[in-house]
């Protein structure tokens, strides 16, 4: 007689589900230096892209410094001059245009006639740095600043130059007659001092109007 198979137990299946999740869950909780190392990194993986989708995200330019920008690659590459310098004076004509309530193109472009952004520049006049102020006609405006020597310093030899524009905008109420004193050249009827400073701002213009543009398209 062949003995009878054994008897079948209904919950063998449910049984042995029951011990394969056990030894999931067992696995899940061990630690991350006693799993293999490849089911690490595809979790982290996972939970950085999935972090990364609320990650803050860099702030955008501002209108301004979109300008500036645009005014310090134009400038860095036309004279030459180190992108880290030329954003230190663009800056610079900023604040002071701010403060003298003068165009800061205005100052950037006489810079360019003047010194062509060279801050330890000396005439036979003796006007010095970015934008050759000569010190002996404007001792009083170096008195805050430490006297002649702190010229060829691009914030004191700025701040001074831009006073000096203001001071003849006021005066005459014409920039291009302003200019033409600036340069030393009021008696010259032709203005050809004037002519290139304000060449040089209408360009610095045009880089403005492209930059304001971008950014309401932007918008």
């Amino acid at each position: 007689m062949i003995p009878s198979a054994a008897p079948h137990h209904p919950d063998s299946k449910a049984l042995r589900a029951l011990i394969g999740f056990a030894a999931v869950a067992g696995y899940l909780l061990l630690p991350q230096s006693a799993q293999p190392q490849s089911w690490v990194a595809e979790n982290t993986a996972a939970e950085s892209a999935a972090g990364g989708a609320s990650a803050p995200l860099q702030a955008a330019e501002s209108p301004l410094e979109q300008e500036q920008r645009a005014v310090t690659e134009y400038i860095a590459k036309r004279y030459r001059v180190s992108d880290q310098a030329v954003a230190s004076y663009v800056s610079l004509a900023y604040q002071a245009g701010a403060q003298q309530s003068v165009d800061p193109l205005l100052i950037l472009a006489v810079m360019a006639i003047e010194s062509r952004y060279n801050p330890v520049a000396e005439s036979n006049m003796g006007a010095r740095g970015l934008m050759q102020v000569i010190p002996k006609y404007h001792l009083e405006k170096l008195l805050d600043h430490g006297g002649e020597p702190a010229l060829l310093e691009p914030a004191v030899n700025i701040a001074v130059g831009a006073q000096i524009l203001r001071e003849y905008q006021r005066r005459f109420r014409d920039t291009e007659t302003a200019l033409q004193m600036y340069g030393g050249a009021l008696d010259d009827a032709a203005t050809l001092y004037a002519s290139k400073v304000l060449a040089e701002k209408a360009r610095l213009d045009a880089l403005r109007v492209k930059a304001r543009k971008q950014t309401a398209q932007s918008v």
